[in-house]
């Protein structure tokens, strides 16, 4: 039996538009989509002990929430009748205004694809062995 292949779903920094923008052309092609959902989560400034957070450092175990990921990815495609899924996730620096998790969901059926986009979020903000320290 073939070893699956291990994706880090990790990405040094911010994930940036242009990233998405390719992702998001990237199935152009898949002609059996019908529908995309997308998740972007993104760094807030919130006021903390009268401070503005201007960044938040990530940092987290990464061959656990690899796995976990893969875990996440594998009762998603299951529980739904998706055609494609992708999942990231920054780590290091990223700046108030730009994003650190981009969840792609791929379905024939928009019903589905927004189902599985929202469970999936919530999963990893309830799993997720993943580190923000404010900055």
């Amino acid at each position: 039996m073939k070893e699956k292949k291990k994706h880090n779903v990790f990405i040094d920094g911010p994930i940036t538009p242009e990233f998405i923008a390719n992702s998001i052309a990237k199935h152009s092609t898949k002609t059996n989509i019908g529908a995309h959902d997308i998740f972007l989560g993104q760094v807030r400034n919130d006021l903390i002990e009268n401070k503005t957070v201007v960044a938040i450092n990530y940092e987290a175990y990464q061959e656990m929430a690899n796995e976990l990921f893969q875990e996440i990815r594998e009762a998603a495609f299951a529980k739904f009748d998706l055609v494609c899924m992708h999942i990231y996730h920054s780590l290091g620096v990223v700046k108030a205004g730009e994003i650190c998790l981009f969840v792609f969901v791929s379905s024939k059926h928009r019903k589905e694809a927004f189902e599985a986009c929202q469970d999936i979020v919530e999963q990893i903000k309830a799993k997720s062995p993943i580190w923000g320290k404010e900055i």
